[in-house]
């Protein structure tokens, strides 16, 4: 190139330079001195110190142990946890009904319109009575919903509420004292005595056999009672630490049909369908030496020791949810909407935009140039934000080291994906308030419940078809394929999560990315979401330039 070439070459992209930084520049001190900017650019800010205060909160309280299986529990409150109920087959909601309870024998009933409504006896008596009894097994109690009466619970009998038995009976599974020491019973108790059964009333009763002692378990022995086996191979893993998938010496209660009684718990000890009894089948990709599945027969290792996995897997859950709800969907969509949707319309109100464009500029460029000034705005502050947000978490996140300097590479591909989403937001909007000055504002907001749907529709079904014909939808997919490249083994995490019954959510909020031309690679979902991102920009500058070049300005 000759001289007089190289200066007419300077002169051009010199002059280029000098209009796009003063529009730019403009923009800049525009969006600047507007109070909506500081308003939005707040409430952003606060959205992150209250997700860190909620995360700090939750480092500083500890991961407590989770009862994954749920066989801790005691529905029936007889004070046998349901995993031991299981083993002796009885049922965890019937409060009579417990490990050596033994077996009730029915053996008669006085009806409402039988002749002799007294009897004496030591029984297990039911029903509405008249109770003198020598003796009181106060020990034989129900759970919350049953007909037994509660001995610790009687109270003396009301004497104004008229005529007992004719007026009124004590209320459901209760009992009261009269005067003369006996008892008014409205339930089932076991007792020895004299019975009277009231006219219009009816009591049955019977023994109970079988009865042997067995002691409570404390229900702490049924959390985390069943890790995870497994000695980092693929291929059938696992050991039943609990015994609950083999069921080796337990018993099962049948009805008079020959079926499990309905409290039963199916019971699937192949559930992989691999030939092996209570055994986990994990899969490991050859090439990257990284978890692919996890499939375990039914309780197999199914209550691991949360503290173990639940720490990392809960803080990836948090940068993930934060990253994808806080930075795209919200600010991503606030942002532009606040910002962007009067960067040449608010010119045209106030009557500078004859003024700018009198100016040796092209109209295309203008836009574009006013489209780079807002996301100068809004680099800066997502970028800090990002930088913020990386370096407390990566701080006091879980593991041993001063600082998760891999968690440094997922904040900065949050910050890049909230970027890109904030200009196809911005090109979005700017065009509709081009091509609609009165009105866009509501096509505006129209879009932005589409987007939030289509986001949450992403985070449940990756995959959908529908959800790619939104922003929010590549912006996702994006955090998701930068952090299988940061994080390689996330899904190993998820997998467990959802294998093995982890509380940590990340099953949920993360899955592999779907825009990989079938071949599962993290990159070319990177290149696939910002290629379309970039594109949807592009194309709605190029749309808002085409419009605005046929304009005229008034």
């Amino acid at each position: 190139m000759d001289v007089q070439g190289r200066d007419l070459s300077e002169t051009v992209w010199t002059r280029l330079d000098r209009k796009a930084g003063a529009v730019i520049e403009l923009t800049i001190r525009q969006l600047r001195h507007k109070i909506s900017t500081w308003v939005v650019l707040a409430l952003g800010t606060i959205l992150m110190v209250l997700l860190l205060a909620f995360y700090v909160d939750s480092i500083r309280e500890g991961f407590e142990s989770i009862d994954n299986d749920g066989d801790s529990v005691d529905q029936d409150r007889d004070g046998y946890p349901l995993g031991q109920e299981r083993k002796y087959g009885t049922s965890d909601w019937n409060g009579e009904e417990y490990p050596g309870s033994g077996t009730y024998v029915y053996e008669g009933e006085i009806d409402w319109n039988d002749e002799n409504r007294e009897i004496s006896g030591n029984k297990t008596w039911e029903g509405v009575t008249l109770l003198d009894a020598t003796w009181i097994d106060t020990d034989y109690k129900g759970g919350q919903w049953d007909y037994v009466i509660d001995w610790d619970d009687v109270t003396d009998c009301p004497d104004t509420r008229g005529e007992l038995f004719v007026d009124w009976i004590p209320d459901f599974a209760t009992a009261c004292q009269l005067e003369d020491g006996t008892y008014a019973t409205n339930g089932k108790f076991n007792a020895e005595g004299n019975i009277t059964v009231p006219r219009d009333y009816f009591l049955s009763y019977g023994y109970v056999t079988g009865i042997f002692v067995v002691p409570k378990d404390p229900k702490e022995m049924y959390i985390d009672e069943d890790d995870i086996d497994w000695d980092g191979s693929a291929g059938s893993q696992g050991v039943d630490d609990d015994g609950d998938c083999l069921r080796t010496d337990w018993f099962t209660q049948f009805d008079d049909s020959g079926n499990q009684m309905w409290w039963e718990e199916p019971h699937r000890p192949d559930a992989n369908g691999n030939g092996i009894q209570c055994d986990v089948i994990w899969v490991i990709d050859s090439r990257t030496g990284e978890v692919i599945s996890i499939s375990a027969d039914s309780s197999e290792d199914e209550d691991p020791v949360d503290e173990n996995y639940a720490g990392e897997a809960s803080h990836r859950t948090f940068v993930i949810a934060t990253g994808k709800i806080a930075f795209v969907l919200l600010l991503g969509l606030f942002l532009p909407l606040f910002l962007s949707l009067g960067l040449v319309r608010d010119e045209t109100e106030r009557g500078t935009l004859h003024y700018l464009l009198s100016k040796p500029i092209h109209r295309g460029e203008f836009i574009l140039y006013r489209v780079l000034g807002y996301l100068a705005v809004v680099s800066v502050f997502v970028l800090a934000l990002s930088l913020v947000m990386g370096l407390i978490t990566s701080i006091i996140g879980p593991g041993e080291s001063l600082l998760r300097v891999g968690d440094l590479p997922v904040w900065l591909g949050i910050a890049i994906a909230t970027i890109l989403v904030l200009a196809a937001y911005g090109s979005l909007f700017n065009t509709i308030g081009l091509l609609l000055p009165k009105y866009g504002v509501y096509l505006c907001i129209v879009i932005g419940v589409w987007e939030f749907a289509m986001g949450f529709t992403t985070l449940i079904s990756p995959s959908s078809s529908i959800a790619t014909l939104s922003v929010s939808h590549w912006g996702l997919q994006l955090i998701d394929s930068i952090v299988m490249v940061s994080w390689p083994d996330t899904l190993q995490f998820s997998q467990m999560s959802s294998a093995f019954g982890l509380a940590t959510g990340l099953e949920w909020i993360w899955s592999p990315p779907v825009h990989t031309l079938n071949s599962s690679n993290a990159y070319l979902g990177i290149l696939t979401s910002v290629t379309m991102l970039i594109g949807i920009s592009v194309s709605m500058i190029g749309i808002g330039s085409a419009v605005f070049s046929k304009r005229e300005i008034m």
